[in-house]
């Protein structure tokens, strides 16, 4: 034991220095968590952003052949009543073929192949397809009912999809991504 030590200190007992050490840090802790909070808290999104969480489209007046493009969390969605002869094009497209092989698509299972049924909104429904309308390249709008395969063409560099939204030829590396929707109705398309 040393001349400034004292009894409970040598057999490692808990003293006033040790509480202190413990309620400062505490106090740390918690002063630390207080002002931090505002910062965490503000990244959380907003009423306005979470009403956005779903949309819900009609798409009756889109005859075969047309397209219409809607808004769904900041990005823009393709909607696109493809006719009977685009349906059969996309169909005969060999797997082979394709550049990403993997549907992309939130309603099916994450590894399904890039079938056109795998990308369109389903049996009874190959006509309908939906789709973020964001280039996987970098971004870019792509133009619809244009390009090498009659789907989307991205003309800042090149990327041409098929009436699928498949990526064809270009830098793209991935299909356009089809997000969560259903058919409500016969004419209503809820995304999200």
């Amino acid at each position: 034991m040393s001349e400034h030590e004292t009894l409970s200190e040598s057999q490692g007992e808990p003293t006033r220095r040790d509480f202190l050490y413990l309620t400062t840090g505490m106090a740390g802790v918690v002063g630390v968590g207080s002002f931090a909070w505002p910062f965490i808290d503000q990244m959380r999104p907003d009423a306005s952003t979470l009403a956005l969480a779903s949309i819900e489209v009609d798409v009756s007046s889109l005859e075969p052949g047309m397209s219409l493009t809607a808004k769904w969390r900041g990005k823009p969605v393709f909607i696109r009543n493809r006719t009977d002869k685009e349906v059969e094009e996309a169909k005969a497209v060999a797997l082979s073929d394709l550049k990403d092989p993997v549907a992309r698509n939130a309603n099916v299972a994450p590894d399904a192949q890039a079938t056109d049924l795998e990308r369109s909104a389903g049996e009874g429904k190959e006509n309908w397809i939906v789709m973020i309308g964001s280039c996987t390249h970098l971004g870019c709008v792509p133009l619809g009912q244009a390009g090498d395969f009659g789907g989307w063409f991205c003309p800042c560099h090149g990327s041409h999809y098929d009436t699928a939204g498949r990526i064809r030829k270009g830098p793209a590396p991935e299909n356009l991504p089809v997000p969560t929707f259903s058919f409500v109705s016969d004419t209503v398309i809820k995304i999200g």
